[in-house]
């Protein structure tokens, strides 16, 4: 089994939004980010993911197993850091050590509070007196510490400053050192991404955009600059989006490549990952 997690034609409505044939897959030693602006799914399908949604059209199998049939295996190798925080604020991280023990058989105390001493974080304090970065830290800490095989993280590094998000985007490299773990990783900070992930799954108004490899994306995507009339000359087939400009228009492109080859405009800049969102869901077509 080469991938640890597989999404396949996953459908679920609301009355405002749908998931609309969500599909990826993430192998093993790799680390995927999941991006899209607000309300695109991003959460709704981790929670499906997860388990927590449980009336859906599709499949969806972690470690080669039915995520619906098989939680309570799967789930002692997963390690969860949702966006909002599902420890109760009364606690104490010498508390969540506490009742971990009884959930987690691999549950490893002093790894979690190798954690705690790392990330600056009090024992007996009560959560409800951390701030987010804290509470965020708290989290990582406790997915980290039952030696989980697949990380989900829906906005792991919010509310952290630049130093404490190298900090952990730096343990989430030395986690995946080990061949056989991997990373599903979402969030708003493309630059985390840029500098870690292996894979990009984009999701907008509930459906997949794309699903590449990052470094596939950086090369061959890229950002064309031209006047007016050079733009009027671009065969529609050959870009993906355009946001027209006071004095100019930039156009997405998926083959760097090819598009040289048929246009002689000189401005073709690297792309990153938040000129992708932006043209992708604000462009025209």
């Amino acid at each position: 089994m080469n991938n640890i997690l597989e999404v396949k034609n996953v459908n679920k409505s609301y009355d405002n939004f749908a998931l609309k044939d969500i599909s990826f897959s993430l192998p093993k030693g790799m680390i995927m980010g999941l991006i899209g602006e607000n309300g695109a799914g991003k959460t709704t399908t981790i929670k499906i993911i997860l388990n927590l949604i449980k009336k859906y059209q599709g499949n969806v199998q972690i470690f080669g197993l039915d995520n619906s049939q098989n939680e309570k295996e799967i789930k002692e190798d997963v390690g969860v850091v949702l966006d909002d925080s599902f420890f109760p604020d009364i606690l104490t991280a010498k508390d969540i050590n506490i009742i971990m023990k009884g959930i987690y058989q691999n549950w490893d105390s002093n790894l979690y509070n190798t954690y705690l001493t790392k990330f600056n974080l009090p024992n007996n304090k009560q959560i409800k007196n951390f701030s987010k970065g804290m509470r965020k830290k708290l989290e990582i800490a406790t997915s980290l510490a039952h030696h989980p095989k697949l990380l989900i993280l829906d906005e792991p590094t919010s509310g952290l400053d630049p130093v404490a998000r190298s900090e952990i985007i730096d343990i989430f490299q030395e986690f995946i050192q080990n061949s056989e773990c991997s990373i599903l990783f979402s969030t708003h900070i493309t630059s985390d991404l840029e500098h870690i992930a292996d894979y990009i799954t984009f999701i907008n108004n509930g459906h997949i955009v794309l699903s590449e490899t990052k470094d596939e994306i950086l090369e061959q995507y890229a950002l064309v600059k031209c006047r007016k009339d050079e733009f009027e000359k671009i065969n529609k087939n050959d870009y993906l989006k355009y946001k027209k400009n006071v004095y100019d228009y930039e156009v997405l492109i998926a083959n760097k490549n090819e598009f040289k080859k048929k246009y002689d405009i000189k401005v073709i800049d690297k792309i990153t990952l938040d000129d992708l969102m932006v043209l992708m869901i604000k462009g025209e077509e």
